[in-house]
Parts: structure tokens; C-alpha cells; sequence
């Protein structure tokens, strides 16, 4: 019976080999090195969606009147020790484009039909980008990382891919595009487009050039984060659980703490506590 056995495994695995051809017609020689861990470059502190740019005002977003007043009165609720629109205190993803500013360390997997950018923020969040030549699907579940679709191009001519052309649509909300909660627009409708290369001088840095077409902007916003690959070829994956330790409580549409000793306090002053009406006051 072992012997039986192992030829039908043999035979198994021979029969999948020859039914998928293109995965052993790979040449990852065609592609940019893009293996090992990305790390975000930007300026010291909570980083901004465009990095060249101070936060808050100071991104300059081309937002329509209707979603800068959505803005500053986001930017009021922070002032007042409210959590404004950023969906991560939540823990809840960021979602496109915002996850592409890379809270936590970037990997990417290039395989022939999908490339795969791994990130682990919030919770396990990846992209999966088809270079398989589909076009759109006529329904698509919303998703925070979005449905992408991309294309490799030679752009230098040199019979080697060294640009990844990437749409995403599809995105689920609530988003905004960074911690200041500058907002796009609650209709999901935003369209992501991407040019993802390697740097011409520095094969360890990557730049990552974001449009984003938006009903809640007065025009495509371009903006281009880079990353650099850190040199240790064994690089330390760290685990980020967001749930984990998260002092914040969202109460309809009010952000509340948890104290040390684990008593619900207010995070603005005068805040009004929650409505408890299905809790017993009598209750010692």
C-alpha cells in the first residue's frame, strides 16, 4: 500500500506540473528585485499622506468647499481631544491609498499573474494586483484594499519590466488619507491610479507615484512616497495587533478612553457620557 502510495503522489504532482505551465516558465529575471522589507521614508513623526508636506493644512488636499468644511470640522474635533475621521483608532484598515504609507514594513511577492504587497498594520492587509491581462469584473465586493488591476511595461526599453502600472477600484470606506483625517469622499467611488518602480540611482529605494481621482476632490491628487529596502537580508517581521492594548472606545458617534484601572473616561472636556439606557442605575 506505501508503495502505491508514493506513485500516486508522484503521479499527482507530475499532473499539476504539467497543468500549470506558466509557473514554471517564470522568469523573475524579467522583473525588478523587489524582494526583502520596505520601509517607509518620511519625515520624523506621524506621517503625512503626501510626505514632502506638513500635516493637516499644510498637504494643500484640492478638496471641494463641501469636503473642506468636512475638514476643518475634523480638525476641530482634534483640537478638542476627539479622534476626528481617521478610521484607524478603531482598528479598522486605512484601506487604498492611505495603507501605501506603510505604518508598518512593506513586502512584495511578484508571481506572474498577481503581485502581492503584504502589509502588517491593523490587521493582516494585502493587495493582490492582477498582471494577468483581465479586464474588470461587472460586480466586485468592495474591499479596503480595493480590486487592482495592473500591467508590467519596459519603459527604458531594455527587454526587462521596470514599472508596475496599477487601477484600483472597488474600495470600501470609511477613509481618509492620513491621521489628520483630511476625507475622501463618502460615495467609494475613488479610483487609485499607481506607478511603482525602483529608483534609477538607488536599486534599494522605491517610489510608489499615487494619483487620486476623487468626488470629493476638485481634481486628481498626485503624490509619490518612497520606501527603503533595509539591507539585513533576514530581516525581523514584527507582529501588530491593533486590538491589542487599544484604549479607545467609539460609542456611536462619539470617541471615549479606557482608564488604567479600566473605567470608561471622557476623551474631550465636558464630553457627555453614553446614553446607557439599556443598563439597570439601580445596579451596585
Amino acid at each position: 500500500m506505501l508503495y502505491r502510495s508514493s506513485i500516486a503522489a508522484i503521479a499527482l504532482t507530475a499532473a499539476l506540473c504539467m497543468a500549470m505551465p506558466d509557473a514554471q516558465a517564470f522568469d523573475d529575471g524579467q522583473y525588478p528585485d523587489l524582494k526583502g522589507q520596505w520601509r517607509r521614508i518620511a519625515p520624523p513623526g506621524q506621517p503625512a499622506f503626501d510626505p514632502s508636506k506638513p500635516r493637516g493644512r499644510g498637504q494643500q488636499v484640492p478638496l471641494t468647499p463641501e469636503y473642506q468644511a468636512v475638514f476643518e470640522a475634523n480638525l476641530a474635533d482634534l483640537a478638542a481631544g476627539g479622534e476626528g475621521l481617521w478610521p484607524g483608532y478603531r482598528c479598522r484598515p486605512p484601506g487604498m491609498p492611505p495603507m501605501m504609507t506603510a505604518y508598518e514594513p512593506l513586502e512584495i511577492i511578484v508571481l506572474p499573474e498577481t503581485t502581492y504587497i503584504l502589509i502588517d498594520h491593523i490587521h493582516d492587509s494585502h493587495r493582490r494586483i492582477y498582471t494577468d491581462g483581465r479586464d474588470w469584473p461587472e460586480e466586485a465586493e468592495p474591499a479596503f484594499a480595493g480590486y487592482s488591476i495592473g500591467k508590467w511595461v519596459d519603459q527604458d526599453g531594455d527587454g526587462r519590466y521596470d514599472v508596475l502600472e496599477v487601477e484600483t477600484r472597488h474600495i470600501k470606506g470609511p477613509r481618509a488619507y492620513d491621521a489628520m483625517g483630511a476625507p475622501l469622499h463618502k460615495d467609494n467611488k475613488t479610483v487609485v491610479n499607481e506607478r511603482i518602480y525602483l529608483d534609477q540611482t538607488d536599486p534599494n529605494i522605491l517610489h510608489d507615484e499615487i494619483t487620486v481621482i476623487d468626488n470629493a476632490l476638485t481634481r486628481p491628487w498626485t503624490v509619490t512616497k518612497s520606501y527603503r529596502r533595509d539591507p539585513n537580508p533576514r530581516p525581523v517581521w514584527a507582529e501588530y495587533i491593533c486590538a491589542e492594548n487599544n484604549t479607545h472606545v467609539h460609542i456611536r458617534n462619539e470617541s471615549y478612553f479606557l482608564s488604567g484601572d479600566d473605567y470608561l473616561m471622557p476623551a474631550k472636556k465636558d464630553q457627555p457620557p453614553p446614553d446607557l439606557r439599556y443598563f439597570n442605575p439601580s445596579r451596585k
